[in-house]
């Protein structure tokens, strides 16, 4: 059985073209994978944080942290349910206000016509100067004896 040597060397060629493109595909996979996970892990930068009913639930006390620039305003909307006689503190609690500032806060009643369904309270707060800041809110029932502190949520805020 005789080869062509230049059909042989032609598919060699192939092969070795074919090598390089799967390495070139797993590095473009490698750095792909590493950038979304550096993109995960980063603080969140956005103006809005939003918290439903089902994540209190899941994990009644959370923590997190956001980027928002100097002169920004930014909101955050806790899920609340009044008929069930808990309520979030009327004044969430600034760490350093001269970094962050509450504008605004109000009850959101739900959407659907359902007695007792759950509603959302708002904050909105401005970024007043570079540095950070945790504002931490209570879901409790307010009356004494009533019980205190049943979801919280710390949200750190860094004023770029």
């Amino acid at each position: 059985m005789r080869y062509n040597t230049a059909a042989i060397k032609r598919l060699n060629e192939i092969k070795e073209v074919n090598n390089i493109v799967k390495l070139r595909t797993i590095s473009i996979f490698t750095l792909l994978s590493i950038s979304l996970l550096l993109v995960a892990c980063a603080p969140s930068t956005g103006t809005s944080t939003e918290i439903s009913c089902d994540d209190f639930r899941q994990q009644p006390h959370m923590s997190k942290q956001i980027n928002v620039p100097a002169g920004d305003t930014f909101t955050v909307t806790l899920c609340s349910n009044a008929t069930t006689g808990f309520e979030w503190s009327e004044s969430a609690q600034i760490s350093d206000p001269t970094i962050v500032q509450k504008t605004d806060h109000e009850f959101v009643a739900p959407d659907t016509g359902l007695v007792g369904a759950p509603g959302k309270e708002v904050w909105t707060f401005k970024a007043l100067k570079k540095g950070t800041s945790t504002i931490v809110f209570e879901y409790s029932r307010p009356w004494e004896g009533g019980e205190k502190g049943e979801w919280t949520f710390n949200l750190t805020v860094t004023v770029k």
